[in-house]
């Protein structure tokens, strides 16, 4: 079969779109394909986790295809094509890279990061915090991490470990008394002050705490999945079951990890 080219996929876009293209892609709005845009990103992410090339290469196909019908809805309102994504993406990215093609000398990644942020002044996205243009949709893990980096960039950071722990301790004091107290509200505020600092933790020891937290999930899953599969073996119903027949399934499954 020859190789196709991205335009190809294009014209199968146009062709679903078209006059005698499929019901349900001529449906579609920008905003009702939302929610497949985060799907297919998130399946991508699954797949890079687990190492698997021809899954990754499958879900890279599909959230492109998601980027592609995006583009045929904004070529259809006569806003861009994708063309002038591409054109435009490749310009930034010319325009961000100076040293690698231009003349400048840059040796760290933080130097990159500070000409970033230098560029996008020039390119009219001033900001009046450093803190703006973190999306407010994105993952609130992932959103504390990156505001807190931002933060960082101008020294409002911790000098050690040792301090972020310190802190988390008071915070884990300060959530006990709440809930001693029995008041919801200030529950739920120590309990979110405790999240960032886990957080801030993660970050200052270079883990991303989405990451971390979506495999402790998967981990969660897979050993649980080992507590129902044990039980039905053994032709009982979990609720039949005690917390100590569970637990002792339990720790098999974290032997077998």
């Amino acid at each position: 079969m020859k190789k196709k080219g991205l335009h190809s996929l294009v014209k199968i876009m146009e062709m679903l779109r078209g006059e005698k293209g499929c019901p349900w892609d001529k449906e579609q709005t920008s905003k009702s394909l939302k929610p497949y845009i985060i799907e297919e990103a998130y399946e991508l992410i699954e797949s890079i986790e687990d190492d698997d090339p021809d899954r990754i290469r499958e879900e890279l196909g599909d959230l492109l295809f998601q980027i592609v019908f995006q583009c045929q809805l904004a070529k259809e309102k006569q806003d861009f094509t994708i063309d002038d994504v591409i054109e435009k993406i490749s310009k930034k990215m010319i325009e961000r890279h100076p040293h690698v093609f231009g003349n400048a000398d840059y040796k760290t990644a933080d130097e990159v990061i500070v000409h970033w942020e230098e560029q996008k002044k020039l390119e009219g996205k001033l900001r009046e915090s450093i803190l703006d243009g973190v999306p407010e949709s994105m993952p609130s893990l992932l959103r504390a991490h990156r505001l807190q980096s931002r933060a960082a960039q101008v020294g409002f950071d911790w000098e050690k470990v040792e301090d972020v722990l310190e802190k988390l301790d008071e915070e884990l004091k300060e959530s006990k008394d709440a809930i001693k107290e029995g008041r919801r509200e200030k529950i739920e505020e120590e309990l979110g002050d405790i999240l960032f600092m886990l957080v801030n933790v993660s970050r200052f020891v270079g883990v991303n705490a989405e990451d971390a937290l979506r495999k402790t999930i998967r981990k969660f899953i897979s050993r649980f999945q080992y507590i129902e599969t044990n039980a039905a073996h053994q032709g009982k119903r979990l609720s039949d079951m005690t917390l100590d027949e569970m637990d002792r399934l339990w720790d098999e499954a974290k032997k077998k990890d």
